[in-house]
């Protein structure tokens, strides 16, 4: 298995990395609190289309969005490797199902950003997770969803 990738990849997985760090930070109080609902999330199904480019760029716009993070270090860390994980879940694990492409998601972030972000603005982890899955929700019923299905629509691909 060769991981090259090609340079319109690169560019690919670069547009989707500015598209997320800028719609995260533009929407900074939605984005960084534990009741958050990141616009930006819209984006983490984009792996079950286009494979390892969106799952390199949506990490890479996490890391960009963390940045200016006010939870500093763990979002900056955790953050990234949760989305990654995700990622890679919603690229190789989809049974072929979007439905699917958009839960990993939703479940990752609630469990794990909860697991870091409560303990820094004081509210009990269970708290956390139904704020952060909550906010995850409404980003997959009312952008993730219907992105996704437009894309589908249109016979697009990075390699093209």
């Amino acid at each position: 298995m060769s991981l090259r990738i090609s340079r319109r990849r690169i560019s690919f997985a670069l547009i989707i990395a500015s598209t997320y760090a800028l719609l995260t930070v533009l929407l900074g109080p939605f984005s960084y609190s534990w009741l958050q609902v990141r616009i930006s999330e819209a984006l983490t199904p984009l792996p079950y289309l286009f494979g390892v480019s969106a799952v390199l760029g949506l990490t890479l716009g996490v890391v960009i969005a963390n940045v200016f993070s006010p939870i500093g270090l763990p979002d900056l860390v955790f953050g990234p490797t949760l989305t990654l994980l995700a990622a890679v879940l919603s690229w190789r694990l989809n049974f072929g199902r979007r439905s699917m492409a958009c839960l990993y998601p939703v479940v990752v972030n609630a469990f794990g950003v909860s697991a870091y972000i409560a303990g820094f603005y004081g509210v009990p982890y269970k708290v956390g997770v139904l704020s952060i899955g909550g906010g995850e929700i409404i980003a997959v019923f009312l952008l993730r969803y219907p992105l996704l299905r437009a894309i589908e629509r249109v016979e697009w691909s990075p390699d093209t």
